[in-house]
């Protein structure tokens, strides 16, 4: 967003949007929370995110509708009240742990992108995170041998085989993340404007739009199988 220039931009007048899997958790029951406040509860696992309202909001955006998404508070574990309405944008890059495992959702994407950190790294971010979060060490360590380490190892690294690219080292990787700007700069100016999805049966979905009027649609990055690059297109 920063290397793009739509950091300063206003949220109505921006190209590129980012959105998180994490808006999407699912609310709680009350022992189920419960057991997230003593580091019970597994979120790392599939069955922990609202997968229909995901899929719901992601379709709305790729029409080009305005959306609002939920805000999740994880002090609390729960939905808060507060939504965070989004714009129509160009290209929309939606992050998350597990964005590749629901096959509706992981066939929307234009472009995947997975971000393969080492496990050193991804524990001491995630220490640092949740200490920041009130939490005590010997819970976040019982969290994420009992959890977050299984989880990873079954849902999350399994769907790496469907990402398009794979990025080593994660944000200290500077190349990759120039590549990727500037590949999104190339939409965004239309030099890049047409893509094929492919879907189950071998047909390809082609979006079109014009430039540099208002996209009809977005386009997704972070996930999507991609097929080929030609002229003009509908969102990314």
């Amino acid at each position: 967003m920063e290397l793009l220039g739509q950091n300063e931009v206003d949220h109505h007048q921006r190209k590129l949007i980012i959105l998180s899997q994490d808006r999407f958790y699912k609310v709680l029951t009350a022992d189920q929370k419960a057991k997230a406040l003593k580091g019970q509860y597994n979120f790392d696992h599939p069955g922990a995110f609202d997968n229909d309202l995901m899929h719901t909001t992601l379709k709305n955006i790729v029409e080009g509708k305005t959306v609002e998404v939920p805000t999740y508070d994880f002090v609390t574990h729960s939905r808060l009240a507060e939504t965070t309405v989004v714009y129509p944008a160009d290209v929309v890059l939606f992050e998350g742990i597990l964005v590749f495992y629901n096959q509706d959702i992981r066939d929307m994407f234009h472009l995947r992108l997975f971000v393969d950190t080492d496990s050193d790294v991804r524990l001491s971010r995630r220490v640092l995170r949740d200490m920041k979060r009130g939490r005590d060490l010997e819970q976040i360590l019982t969290q994420y041998t009992t959890f977050v380490k299984p989880a990873f190892e079954e849902f999350c690294l399994p769907t790496k085989k469907y990402a398009d690219v794979i990025i080593p080292r994660g944000v200290d990787n500077m190349v990759a993340i120039n590549l990727i700007v500037q590949h999104i700069q190339d939409i965004l100016n239309g030099d890049i404007c047409k893509w094929q999805r492919g879907a189950m049966n071998g047909h390809g979905r082609t979006y079109k739009r014009s430039f540099p009027e208002q996209a009809e649609g977005s386009t997704m990055l972070a996930a999507g199988k991609r097929s080929h690059l030609e002229s003009s297109s509908r969102p990314h």
